[in-house]
């Protein structure tokens, strides 16, 4: 009788073993997102010629490209958001890593930030000036040290000691920022002389000008999980160090596989005061709001209001995605497949359709 109960107890267990087996080893759904931007703010038409919007749209593209490869394969959306970030801080085409804009001391000035939505990790850099790529460097932070956000010396510091690809600041150099923070010290200098008693209206009004935009990624991998990354130079002839909301978990940057992930671009210190991304997704978890309803709250309402602008990008838990902005355009672009069997979806813009 004992013979027959271990029996029983053993195919039993080797039952539910199996069970567990397959369950760990189901493949991947096929269905996955990924969403881009390469910042939103002072984009013109006028200013944009048939070459150069050809050029934007071939770096969103190759980002796109490289993020979607990782997906395809069934990997990760951290992996994808990193990668996918990374080819936009090496284009100079864009504010984050080479080709970010100079702070009012003539130096670069980097912030990042990175959140698996799996596990609520979160790791950021803000003021760095010799890392590379700072979204990997914050990806460093995350897995690699017991923090959330570290700055300056100390993030350089710890990136180094990782063994992360440092180099001279002149390598974040290029002509048309350098050009773009003579311009902006010309106009804050002679704003200043004609109206010495409103420095803080002709401040901001600078800061209207002369703002430029972020990098961001956010996907939805074959397993459900979420993540979004951003990484930017901040805001031309910024002074004291300051930082904006991208690297700020919940403000610029925020992933939650409950809800969605959300990487934001625009004048940080208004998304900073409304916790723009956590925002979102609170009322996506306890307001039942939709994704787009959400998002277009905050972007085309809340934002506005309070004297900001600028858009995000966001994928919820079932791909649905959002790219609100409120500015004249926003560079963007997103790549999706619904199912293993489904065609890929891919598509690029800069001005509002």
């Amino acid at each position: 009788m004992k013979r027959l109960l271990f029996l029983i107890a053993f195919l039993w267990s080797v039952s539910l073993l199996a069970q567990q087996t397959v369950t760990a080893v189901q493949p991947p759904s096929g269905k996955y997102v990924l969403v881009i931007h390469g910042g939103a703010g002072t984009i013109s038409k006028g200013q944009v010629t048939p070459a150069l919007e050809k050029r934007y749209h071939e770096a969103l593209n190759k980002a796109l490209l490289t993020g979607s490869a990782i997906l395809e394969k069934g990997g990760k959306a951290l992996d994808a958001v990193e990668a996918t970030v990374r080819v936009l801080e090496d284009d100079p085409l864009f504010n984050a890593g080479k080709g970010a804009v100079f702070t009012a001391e003539g130096i670069n000035e980097l912030d990042a930030a990175i959140m698996d939505g799996a596990t609520l990790a979160a790791g950021s850099v803000a003021g760095v000036r010799t890392i590379r790529n700072p979204i990997t460097a914050a990806r460093a932070v995350m897995e690699r040290s017991e923090h959330v956000l570290l700055a300056g010396r100390g993030a350089e510091a710890f990136a180094a000691q990782q063994g992360l690809e440092i180099v001279d600041p002149a390598y974040f150099y290029t002509p048309e920022r350098w050009e773009s923070l003579q311009r902006a010290k010309k106009r804050d200098s002679l704003a200043h002389l004609a109206a010495p008693n409103h420095t803080a209206s002709l401040v901001s009004e600078q800061q209207r000008k002369d703002r430029y935009g972020t990098v961001g990624a956010v996907a939805l991998d074959q397993h459900g999980h979420l993540a979004a990354a951003t990484s930017t130079g901040g805001m031309t002839n910024k002074k004291w160090g300051r930082v904006g909301d991208a690297p700020i978990i919940g403000s610029g940057t925020y992933a939650n596989d409950k809800t969605v992930a959300i990487s934001c671009t625009g004048w940080g210190e208004y998304y900073l005061r409304l916790v723009m991304a956590k925002s979102i997704s609170d009322r996506m978890e306890f307001g039942q709001q939709s994704l787009q309803y959400a998002a277009d709250e905050m972007i085309m309402k809340q934002l506005p209001a309070l004297g900001g602008d600028g858009g995000l990008i966001a994928v919820d838990k079932q791909g649905n995605m959002a790219l609100p902005f409120c500015t004249e355009g926003m560079y963007r672009g997103y790549i999706r497949r619904e199912s293993s069997t489904g065609p890929v979806q891919k598509a690029t813009a800069i001005f509002k359709e």
